[in-house]
């Protein structure tokens, strides 16, 4: 008979708590996946985070085992994360992406994820990515070198810059707008201005308001009217068609007061004057 094969020294131990934390803009996957990790057990969820800057310095701030973190969030979507993460130099924990798209499973992998989990969450696969993640974490040789980590920013910098294959347009002069968890089509005339702060992508309009599922003022602004829509300042677009006073403001710079409820004041920047004056032959 055979010999029985050696036991590995590195097996995982079930009875150690994972520290993880839970990064994902909708609020109803984080709460799923939260459930679901409290009822596999082993696991301490020690933050939660709703979008990619949030995610770097809770990170940064915990130093977590295990990072779950949405694909597509606005701002800083999640290998954008781990690219932020490597340029700060802050250790990377065992990275699990969660998605609606399957698509996106290769190219987890290749950023080195533990694992990927398709939205909505299964209560088995969740056990499974856990039980990956000790293995990873209980094998010293899984422990990220130097030349490892440069590797693999070299690889999502390649990713970075690969041009994206412009998204489709659900209808003609329609933008999709994320409020109370619901998908909503809003018609560009309608929408009095975007702005863009702490990475997520706010877009008012006359009577909603929510956020945009673009990763970038600048994404936002390809699917927009150019006639109707100027970049007054670079957190700001406005339509003009929503301005309703320009108002003087120090050192001869302005701000526009938009039409939309909260009359909201938005500052022009210094390089956008001269265009504000030729837009309304001030």
């Amino acid at each position: 008979m055979p010999a029985a094969a050696p036991a590995s020294n590195f097996a995982p131990n079930p009875a150690v708590t994972l520290t993880a934390i839970v990064v994902d803009d909708e609020p109803l996957a984080r709460q799923e996946l939260l459930y679901l990790l409290e009822k596999a057990g082993g696991v301490e969820v020690l933050a939660q985070g709703t979008n990619g800057i949030e995610a770097v310095e809770l990170v940064r701030a915990h130093q977590p085992d295990l990072l779950f973190l949405d694909v597509q969030m606005p701002g800083l979507d999640g290998f954008a994360v781990l690219k932020k993460l490597l340029d700060k130099r802050i250790k990377l924990p065992q990275v699990v992406f969660a998605t609606a798209f399957d698509q996106y499973a290769v190219r987890a992998f290749e950023v080195n994820a533990v694992d990927y989990l398709l939205k909505p969450f299964d209560r088995g696969r969740v056990q499974k990515t856990i039980d990956k993640a000790r293995a990873r974490i209980a094998a010293p040789a899984e422990t990220a070198s130097d030349a490892k980590l440069d590797a693999l920013l070299k690889l999502i910098e390649e990713q970075v810059q690969t041009p994206r294959v412009p998204a489709l347009k659900t209808q003609v002069g329609k933008i999709v707008v994320r409020a109370q968890n619901r998908l909503l089509l809003v018609d560009q005339r309608e929408i009095c201005f975007a702005s863009i702060d702490e990475g997520a992508i706010r877009v008012v309009a006359a009577a909603i308001e929510g956020q945009s599922n673009c990763r970038t003022l600048e994404e936002l602004i390809d699917q927009l009217d150019p006639e109707a829509f100027w970049r007054a300042h670079r957190s700001f677009v406005v339509n003009i068609q929503h301005i309703r006073e320009v108002v003087p403001w120090f050192n001869s710079s302005y701000q526009l007061r938009m039409d939309d409820a909260r009359k909201t004041e938005i500052p022009v920047s210094r390089s956008q004057t001269k265009r504000l004056r030729e837009l309304f032959n001030l």
